[in-house]
C-alpha cells in the first residue's frame, strides 16, 4: 500500500451558488421574460395612419371657395372686443366666399361662459351661420374641432387659442385663421397656381 499525502490545501472554500447564478429559479424567470420583451421589441408593427386623398403633399385640394370656416368661442370673443363684423372681414381675409360653422360645443362652450360672453353668444346664434350637431359626450370644444379637422380635411378653423392651434399644425393640409392687429389673418393656406393668358 501507498503512503497517503498529508499535505493540506490553501484557499480552499466551500463552494457557494452565487446570487446570479443561471440555475436559480428566480433567474431562471427572469431569463425567460428578458427573451420576451427582445422579441417585443423586435416584432414592431409600426401602423401607418391613412393620409386623406385631398392632401396632395402638404397642399389640400379640398379647400376650394366657398370656404367652410370652424369657429372656436375665443376667436368670437377676440372679434368682439376688436369690434370686428364676422362674415364680411373672413370675406375680406380670404378674397372669397366663406361659410361660417359653429358646432354645438362651441354654443355649450358660450352658454357656460356667462353674461361676460352674451355678444359673443348673441353673434353665434345667428341665422346666417351653419350650426354643426356634436354626436359626441362632453363640451369640450378642442377636442371637437381636432377631431373633426383630422377626420374631414374640407375646414378652416378659426381660434386664437394656443394650445388648439398647436395640435391643428400637427394635422397636414389645415389651416388656420386668427385675430391679429384688428383685423383676420390666415396661416398655412395654399397659394393658389396662377393663371396666365398668353
Amino acid at each position: 500500500m501507498g503512503v497517503q499525502k498529508k499535505t493540506r490545501k490553501f484557499a480552499q472554500v466551500k463552494r457557494i451558488i452565487g446570487q446570479r447564478d443561471a440555475r436559480l429559479k428566480k433567474n431562471q424567470d427572469a431569463g425567460i421574460a428578458e427573451e420576451k420583451t427582445k422579441k417585443n421589441d423586435e416584432e414592431v408593427i409600426r401602423e401607418v395612419p391613412q393620409v386623406s386623398s385631398a392632401l396632395f403633399f402638404q397642399y389640400n385640394t379640398a379647400l376650394v371657395p366657398p370656404y367652410q370656416v370652424l369657429v372656436d368661442t375665443n376667436f368670437l370673443s377676440h372679434t368682439v372686443q376688436k369690434k370686428l363684423d364676422l362674415l364680411p372681414t373672413m370675406m375680406d381675409c380670404l378674397y372669397a366666399k366663406c361659410i361660417p360653422i359653429i358646432t354645438d360645443c362651441v354654443m355649450a362652450e358660450l352658454e357656460k361662459l356667462g353674461t361676460k360672453y352674451r355678444i359673443a353668444l348673441r353673434i353665434a346664434r345667428d341665422e346666417r351661420w351653419e350650426r354643426l350637431k356634436c354626436g359626441h359626450k362632453g363640451t369640450y370644444a378642442d377636442d371637437c374641432i381636432v377631431d373633426r379637422v383630422a377626420r374631414h380635411k374640407i375646414y378652416i378653423v378659426a381660434t386664437n387659442d394656443r394650445d388648439l392651434k398647436r395640435r391643428i399644425r400637427k394635422i397636414p393640409g389645415v389651416p388656420i385663421m386668427s385675430v391679429a392687429r384688428g383685423k383676420y389673418v390666415i396661416e398655412r393656406l395654399p397659394e393658389l397656381p396662377q393663371i396666365t393668358s398668353s
